[in-house]
């Protein structure tokens, strides 16, 4: 099996991610009906925001990107510290206390400006956890165990982060609840349940997790990360990895905001467009692990480039579908091609990064990727403007930059690597 011989506390800290990111996922679904149906005056109307008047889809679409945004901007500031401090277990913990205690305490919000302040608070509690959590699996590999570590890691995430929007709207259909203590609605619940996914995940890690002696012995001095290369003319390979993931993020994010649009052209409902949407997470969840074990032997840029190469002609395949069935499988190739990039990217920075390093290096590849599933949906609502093909064609250009970029300026770093299409592979 392949989760055998992975790293106990690598499996306990993927574990406790995919409850949290459960947890995290709920707001998808709860936090815009929440708003529309409770905090806004008024129902499908609009409000104002600092001072100007906006549409209600406005605010709520600020409530919900406020979180990705101070959450990708926050990490690379707080891998460093933990880089800096070596304590990387302290990161995460308090990191899952303030994702928990803000997840509750939206029972108690009354007003817009408390649901901006409790989406800030979780958005500092997951730039804390994100970057010292990548950097322990990372510091809790070998070089011959990285891309898998970071596969079956990114497999358990996003297995939260897929079922938990579905659990999030079968609480909020089948609400209240009848409790001891009263009848709750299924907000509450949906917000109950959240906290305490962030408290699960809290008690795995202080249980089960230690930072490993190095960390604490060997925190950085040098924790910058250049965007042009010291040893030659050209870009930083970690700064090289985070551009291209940005754009491989996008490319995800892109479909978000285009259910409408689907459903005219294909002529489908909200079932279809979220089997759909689901079908690049269940690639991944399929392939993470198989290929970040994959990469382990054979090396991680031939990976790199395959996942590019696929990806643009993938995105761009779903801008010409006029079925249901065909989105469906351009969306399961997407998947693919990002299970083909991101274990891999994640495993080459960290070979990189040497001891005391690996918060600073990964911070980057995390944040670019929350960067880019928050910027995906913005880009794809305005150029869906001028065609229904336009946003896929955009994420397809983006890709094929990526992919020359990292063609050009990726080296390999696993040693000894065997060629995928070598007759008489070495041991």
């Amino acid at each position: 099996m392949a989760l055998l011989g992975t790293d106990r506390r690598v499996l306990t800290l993927a574990f406790a991610r995919m409850i949290d990111s459960v947890g995290n996922s709920f707001l998808i679904v709860v936090l815009p009906q929440f708003l529309d149906e409770v905090i806004l005056d008024v129902p499908g109307g609009g409000g104002e925001l600092l001072g100007v008047a906006v549409a209600q889809s406005v605010l709520i679409g600020v409530a919900l990107s406020l979180f990705g945004f101070l959450n990708s901007f926050g990490q690379p500031f707080a891998g460093r510290l933990s880089d800096r401090t070596g304590r990387r277990r302290a990161f995460i913990l308090a990191g899952l206390a303030l994702l928990g205690v803000a997840s509750g305490a939206y029972v108690f919000a009354d007003s817009y400006a408390a649901i901006l302040a409790l989406r800030m608070l979780q958005g500092v509690g997951a730039a804390l956890a994100i970057p010292a959590t990548v950097a322990l699996v990372n510091e809790l590999a070998t070089d011959a165990t990285r891309g898998n570590n970071f596969g079956v890691f990114n497999t358990f995430r996003l297995i939260g982060f897929g079922f938990g929007p579905l659990i999030a709207g079968f609480l909020l259909e089948f609400g209240p609840y009848a409790t001891p203590a009263g009848t709750i609605s299924g907000f509450a619940a949906a917000f109950g349940v959240a906290a305490l996914g962030a408290a699960v995940s809290f008690a795995l890690v202080a249980a089960f997790v230690e930072d490993p002696e190095r960390t604490a012995a060997s925190a950085g001095d040098d924790l910058a990360v250049s965007v042009t290369d010291p040893d030659d003319a050209g870009l930083d390979p970690v700064f090289t990895l985070g551009v291209a993931t940005l754009f491989m993020a996008i490319g995800i994010g892109l479909f978000a905001t285009l259910e409408p649009q689907l459903s005219d052209r294909l002529s489908q409902g909200s079932v279809l467009f979220s089997v759909e949407f689901a079908a690049v997470v269940i690639a991944n969840v399929v392939f993470q692990v198989p290929i970040g074990r994959a990469s382990d032997r054979y090396g991680r840029r031939p990976f790199l480039v395959a996942g590019f190469a696929v990806l643009v002609p993938a995105l761009l395949a779903q801008g010409y579908v006029t079925t249901p069935a065909a989105m469906v499988v351009a969306r399961f190739v997407q998947g693919i091609a990002v299970a083909l990039v991101f274990a891999p990217a994640l495993a080459l920075a960290g070979d990189l990064a040497t001891e005391g390093q690996s918060g600073t290096k990964l911070s980057v590849l995390t944040m670019a990727f929350g960067l880019g599933t928050a910027i995906g949906p913005l880009a794809s609502g305005f150029l869906v403007t001028f065609g229904f093909v336009w946003p896929f064609a955009f994420g397809a250009a983006l890709a094929a930059l990526g992919l020359a970029l990292v063609y050009t300026q990726v080296e390999e770093t696993v040693s000894e690597t065997e060629s995928l299409v070598s007759p008489t592979p070495q041991d």
